[in-house]
């Protein structure tokens, strides 16, 4: 493909809570034995991008390990690659990345050494399947400088979180509001966006010298009525977890049988860093239903509408229902969980009843 890969893995998120103390977004673990990460980054590589930068910055010990070997995601190659890019104090620079476009600015090298005519600029935080062959091909059909994939969201959602977009007829953008404090359509971008190589750098060399630094607002919303901007619209699933109510869902969401069976059984495959732990172990007088357990986990209770991780030992007597259990928790006997998260490598002593009455309640 003619492409190379950035993702924005780099930031945090106060809505996250807890949660984002020990890592970055898109470090979270989801569906029992994947990070964040592994979403974006199976897509580039399925759709035949070979050089991929990880843009990191925020509590990225976690990503840093997770991404120590790229042959897991077939970035193992002597023709491009895989890229981690922390920021670096330099002669010319010793900012951390100050935004978005800032994160791409002090990585304008690596863009400038490419050779591929354009780039696809992805966040960590997103669980989906894209083709960016096909959105290339649409890209290029349209003669747009910036293609955004967006997606249709629905009524019942929050689309403030997001940035909101309205699209003529010709799908060309014409208004973006961007975490508006309400929402003019249930249009949202979904974080992913093609450009021409060389404009990019144009654009963010600009913002730049004006003092901006965010790549949405200061590059893209400002860029609307001058460059020719599309949303190329996203018909299969996607999910944001930047809050813990949507990584709760985004998790809950695994347990359908479609979703599953789309993430899991449909080509292309998402690609991970792969353990070598033993299948989960169910001990007699366990009962588990409708729910999801990764391996190296001894479960010894009673599991119901619940993701279990990697590692995870479920006393004798410990009822599970609807919560999510995060890789290498300790649960004692007799332990009620209902609506929770419950942090990785926790213990929970015996005979502890924890429910989320009014949210998801996170035990960390």
């Amino acid at each position: 493909m003619r492409a190379v890969g950035m993702i924005l893995a780099g930031g945090n998120s106060c809505r996250m809570k807890e949660l984002s103390k020990k890592r970055a977004i898109a470090a979270m673990p989801i569906a029992g034995s994947f990070r964040s990460i592994d979403f974006p980054l199976s897509s580039m590589s399925n759709s035949g991008i070979q050089k991929v930068a990880v843009l990191t910055q925020y509590n990225s010990r976690s990503l840093n390990e997770h991404l120590s070997s790229s042959k897991w995601w077939d970035f193992g190659r002597k023709q491009g690659g895989l890229f981690v890019f922390p920021p670096m104090v330099t002669m010319e620079n010793s900012f951390w990345y100050r935004g978005t476009a800032d994160a791409i600015h002090q990585n304008l090298d690596f863009l400038r050494e490419c050779h591929e005519p354009y780039v696809v600029i992805a966040s960590g935080d997103g669980i989906y399947k894209v083709d960016y062959t096909k959105v290339l091909e649409y890209h290029i059909e349209k003669n747009a400088d910036v293609t955004v994939i967006c997606k249709d969201i629905a009524g019942t959602d929050d689309a403030t979180r997001f940035g909101v977009l309205t699209l003529d007829e010709n799908n060309r953008i014409v208004q973006f509001d961007e975490k508006p404090m309400a929402a003019s359509s249930q249009t949202v971008s979904c974080g992913i966006y093609i450009v021409r190589r060389r404009q990019l750098i144009g654009m963010i060399e600009k913002a730049i010298e004006e003092g901006r630094y965010d790549f949405v607002k200061d590059v893209l919303i400002r860029y609307r009525d001058v460059k020719r901007i599309y949303g190329y619209r996203l018909e299969t699933y996607w999910s944001n977890i930047a809050s813990v109510e949507s990584y709760y869902r985004t998790n809950m969401d695994f347990l359908k049988k479609e979703v599953r069976d789309y993430f899991f059984h449909e080509y292309p495959d998402v690609h991970s860093k792969v353990d070598d732990d033993p299948p989960a172990k169910y001990n007699p007088g366990s009962l588990v239903k409708n729910s999801l357990i990764a391996g190296g986990s001894i479960i010894n209770g009673y599991i119901g509408d619940s993701l279990i991780f990697r590692k995870v030992f479920v006393g004798n007597n410990c009822v599970i229902k609807n919560s999510i259990v995060l890789n290498g928790a300790y649960l004692g006997d007799n332990v009620y969980l209902e609506n929770c998260i419950v942090e990785s490598r926790k213990t929970i002593d015996a005979g502890t009843r924890c429910v989320g009455e009014d949210g998801i309640r996170i035990i960390s």
